[in-house]
């Protein structure tokens, strides 16, 4: 099993980080937590990396049903999005979204194989519209 689901982008940074924004908005995802790291690693290490941001994106009714299935759900959440500059090329970036099937795997609670459907499902149609250009 994939950690994440993945798509790149030929785009500025800052377009891909809107565009992804975007994307998870219109499948239901908020974003709760934004974590600059090239800031962070910068400021608290003095090491420069790409630009890469993680966004942590919830889409409060599937995090309610994990969370009823088990309570310790809240371990994995919210699902991690990243935008980062490909290193590999000057034009690329690269969005990945944590597979949520990994709850189920982690966890090993079958019954949260419903919801883990449909937020993968829901990412993946978020990545999708990237590559389409639709946002």
């Amino acid at each position: 099993m994939e950690i994440g689901l993945s798509t790149t982008l030929h785009t500025s940074f800052e377009e891909a980080v809107q565009r992804t924004r975007a994307a998870l908005a219109d499948q239901g995802f908020g974003v709760l937590t934004e974590i600059d790291m090239r800031a962070t690693l910068e400021a608290k290490l003095g090491e420069k990396i790409e630009d890469y941001l993680i966004l942590g994106a919830c889409n409060p009714s599937l995090a309610h049903r994990a969370v009823g299935v088990d309570r310790r759900i809240g371990l994995l959440l919210p699902c991690n999005v990243v935008v980062r500059r490909d290193l590999d090329s000057d034009t690329a970036v690269v969005v990945e979204a944590m597979n949520p099937q990994v709850m189920v795997q982690v966890t090993e609670e079958q019954a949260l194989e419903p919801v883990a459907e449909e937020a993968t499902a829901r990412l993946r149609a978020a990545l999708e519209s990237l590559d389409s250009g639709e946002n």
